[in-house]
């Protein structure tokens, strides 16, 4: 039984709705049906065919990463499933020295970025050639090479940080700008309103984008706020923003685009809310059967993403069956390879806790290494 929350005089009830992005002030681009709406995007065909294939790779690492939580191959999995187009589009709009903090469900834009699928599967399995040496969860990554920062679970914390590295490359003279995702829930977090009242003070080039797939965690839209939407949030803060279809990847682009250029040419900050939906769980600890019954996705699942690019390839390119199995095979060889590899690899050596920690491990330390490598001592006898 779904309790509806009274809404507060003045305002509308934020329950997501298919029909939410037929409102007049979000941008679309792409039909449900694959047509173009308008000019169309300016992005030329094979971008298209890279964009597509790494959503369906970044869907088809998101399926073998819950079914190896299933089987208990790993511990923990976060997915993006039916939200792919606004992670891999809002991160084909940036360029490759501009930096990207993730929130967690965003290792499609990591992988896409060039992020290496070995290296994200040792971290799932926290492994001997996980970075981390196994002390994060699963899904809780970073990668200086290709400016992608840390995912950390605290939420909001990566807002905060992106407006702090932007802020130091205005100081710089550096033309780099950073983009920091976050889902609704993250809008009733400190971090969010300190990152959006400092960013809109000093303009700095920074894109705020919004997941507003509808929930955070078990908690509906309609909870998190009485706002009317999550982007006029930005007014408070003097941020210009602007809504978009989340499940449509060309609006995904061009938002992020016009919003990277405004930053750039330093017009400082937006705020994109794009409205997606999140088909599975909150994560593999969740179970969403108990606030949200199965029937609710149906509506949803005509809005897919994927089948929108692939219905739109196969009047502008002729995509086949056969390019899609063909693209589906390489994607699972390529899973399989790095899966057996991360699997026979070793965890990580007990005394790798006491590294990193310090320059000069104290001598404390020292002696709990030295008692664990020895292993435990024999009783004295009485």
């Amino acid at each position: 039984m779904t309790t509806e929350v009274p809404s507060p005089a003045g305002t509308a009830t934020l329950r997501r709705k298919p029909e939410d992005v037929l409102a007049e002030d979000v941008v679309r681009a792409l039909s449900p049906d694959g047509t173009l709406l308008g000019d169309g995007p300016d992005l030329r065909d094979e971008e298209i065919v890279a964009l597509y294939r790494a959503m369906v790779r970044t869907r088809a690492v998101d399926e073998r990463a819950v079914l190896l939580q299933r089987q208990g191959r790993i511990g923990f999995h976060i997915g993006s499933l039916g939200e792919e187009a606004t992670v891999l589009g809002s991160a084909f709009a940036l360029r490759d020295g501009d930096w990207l903090f993730p929130c967690y469900r965003e290792f499609g834009a990591a992988l896409m970025r060039g992020f290496p699928l070995q290296r994200y599967f040792d971290n799932l399995f926290g492994n001997a050639n996980d970075v981390a040496k196994g002390r994060q969860m699963p899904d809780h990554w970073c990668y200086r090479d290709k400016q992608l920062g840390s995912v950390s679970s605290p939420i909001g914390t990566q807002i905060t940080q992106a407006v702090g590295l932007a802020w130091a490359a205005r100081l710089r003279r550096d033309s780099c700008v950073a983009l920091a995702y976050f889902g609704d829930g993250a809008t009733s977090s400190n971090e969010f309103h300190n990152a959006l009242n400092f960013a809109g003070v000093f303009r700095t080039p920074n894109v705020f984008l919004c997941r507003n797939n509808g929930w955070a965690i078990s908690v509906p839209t309609e909870v998190q706020t009485a706002s009317e939407s999550f982007a006029i949030k930005a007014v408070a803060y003097g941020i210009p923003s602007v809504r978009c279809d989340g499940n449509d990847l060309f609006a995904v682009v061009r938002a992020t685009r016009l919003a990277v250029e405004r930053a750039r040419a330093g017009e400082g900050p937006t705020l994109i809310e794009a409205l997606t939906y999140r088909l599975s769980g909150h994560s593999t600890s969740d179970d969403a059967s108990r606030y949200r019954p199965e029937p609710t996705l149906e509506p949803w699942l005509a809005l897919d993403p994927l089948r929108r690019v692939r219905l739109f390839l196969q009047d502008r390119v002729g995509w086949s069956d056969a390019d899609e199995a063909g693209i589906g095979a390489e994607i699972q060889s390529e899973l399989k390879l790095v899966i057996d590899e991360a699997e026979r690899t070793a965890p990580p050596a007990l005394t790798s806790m006491f590294d990193d920690v310090y320059a000069e491990l104290p001598w404390h330390l020292v002696e709990q290494r030295d008692e664990l490598l020895r292993g435990p001592r024999a009783p004295k006898a009485h």
